[in-house]
């Protein structure tokens, strides 16, 4: 199974999948920002990488499109959404729906789009979490991969409860992966 992973940051996610079983499938890193520190993440693990800016192109379904093209060119079977910062649309998903999915930090049906801890934390619930799931037209909602848990304690500060919640999304992020990769070469 060849695997890209996209990003937008610093690729804390990225860095849980290189240090994982799952390097050897991770063929292509993306990032929608050139100055992204997962750029470089990627490069010191020996992993190609691609900069593909919003701003290059004429409208978000010229670069959707443009994204799902260079991935197809580059036989990618799995796009896993790891901090990317961009919604992808129908011209990207036209191509790759089913075969993208996507890191989310909340749990399923709770606190879509951004700043989902930080929205948890603010309305004071006693549990929140992250979600690997399919990525579909509608943001966060797609079929549920895996789930884990993050406890909430009454004297959290926003920091102490990202700190958590990057843990939970590594462990997450890795497992399911693993998982879906194991399940295709099984059938292999």
């Amino acid at each position: 199974m060849k695997i890209a992973v996209l990003i937008s940051g610093s690729g804390s996610n990225l860095q849980a999948l290189l240090d994982s079983s799952v390097r050897e499938n991770i063929q292509l890193v993306v990032s929608n920002k050139a100055s992204a520190f997962g750029l470089e993440r990627a490069r010191k693990a020996g992993v190609p990488t691609h900069s593909m800016l919003k701003a290059d192109y004429s409208s978000r379904d010229i670069y959707d499109q443009a994204v799902a093209e260079y991935l197809n060119q580059q036989a990618i079977d799995l796009v896993v959404l790891a901090g990317w910062m961009h919604i992808l649309g129908a011209r990207f998903l036209d191509v790759f729906q089913g075969q993208t999915i996507n890191l989310h930090p909340a749990l399923p049906g709770q606190y879509p789009g951004t700043h989902a801890i930080e929205r948890a934390l603010k309305d004071g619930v006693e549990r929140t979490g992250c979600m690997v799931h399919r990525v579909t037209l509608e943001v966060d909602v797609g079929e549920v991969l895996g789930v884990s848990e993050v406890e909430i304690k009454p004297t959290d500060t926003l920091a102490e409860l990202e700190e958590r919640m990057h843990s939970a999304e590594h462990r997450l992020l890795v497992s399911v992966v693993e998982g879906m990769v194991k399940g295709v070469q099984a059938l292999s």
